[in-house]
């Protein structure tokens, strides 16, 4: 745990994006390919969307040649025929002890955003599950919101368009559809790196259990090279590491 900041009763749930100022508010489009549902802020959609069906096929060829990287639950290197894709997943669940597949999500969400960034768009936001990569033009604020109650009120990262380029990505043992192996209500990793701030969070929330397992979670977390900052909630209680974002309360 951060030595300035103790554990805090707050009541949050999942994260998903709102923006800043609301007179100014930004479009999001939901694209659905297979099993992932993203929602993209960007005014070339079709280059976001182009570049996710391509970057999936390429992924989808090179596991069918090597399907131990798919499955498995460890770090396995990339081969000399991974692409650029398999690639980054693979360095990054090396660097955090996870099993490749971990980094999916945010790799496929930072490929899309730097491929709209090439074609000229002053901004792009990609939001894949929950693994979020964007590159804003302008103030953003990313909320973290109760789950059933919201009784507590709303806290949101707030975000400066100097932030950015920059990663948020969550993993939750009570949430989503990602394979889980802890209790943790929601993990959260500020990265520069999509692929890593994805397999960091989903060990953070493997490794709480329980409450007395945040602690020693946000000290190895923030040990990670790259990782910026963590947030980790479990039964209500809030944890925080590093350096995030300013925490701010919307309504």
């Amino acid at each position: 745990m951060h030595p300035h900041l103790s554990l805090r009763r707050v009541h949050i749930g999942i994260l998903s994006i709102m923006t800043f100022p609301k007179k100014n508010a930004r479009i999001y489009k939901t694209f659905i390919h297979k099993e992932a549902v993203l929602r993209i802020c960007c005014e070339p959609f079709e280059v976001v969307t182009r570049e996710i069906v391509r970057q999936r096929a390429i992924l989808e060829g090179y596991l069918l040649r090597h399907p131990l990287f798919q499955h498995s639950l460890k770090p396995v290197a990339a081969q000399a025929d991974a692409p650029e894709v398999a690639q980054r997943m693979a360095g990054a669940a090396n660097r955090v002890g996870v099993g490749p597949m971990a980094a999916v999500a945010g790799a496929m969400a930072q490929l899309a955003v730097e491929a709209a960034l090439q074609a000229g768009a002053a901004e792009a936001i990609v939001d894949n599950g929950g693994d979020i990569y964007l590159q804003a033009a302008a103030p953003v604020i990313i909320g973290l919101y109760p789950g059933k109650t919201g009784e507590i009120g709303k806290l949101a990262f707030s975000l400066q368009a100097s932030d950015t380029p920059l990663s948020i990505c969550s993993s939750s043992g009570k949430m989503g559809h990602s394979l889980s192996l802890g209790d943790c209500d929601l993990a959260t990793i500020v990265a520069k790196d999509a692929s890593l701030a994805d397999a960091a969070a989903t060990l953070a929330a493997n490794l709480v259990k329980t409450l007395d397992d945040v602690e020693h979670t946000l000290n190895h977390m923030v040990a990670i090279d790259g990782i910026s900052g963590v947030l980790i909630v479990k039964n209500g209680h809030v944890g925080l590491a590093g350096k995030l974002p300013p925490l701010v309360k919307i309504h």
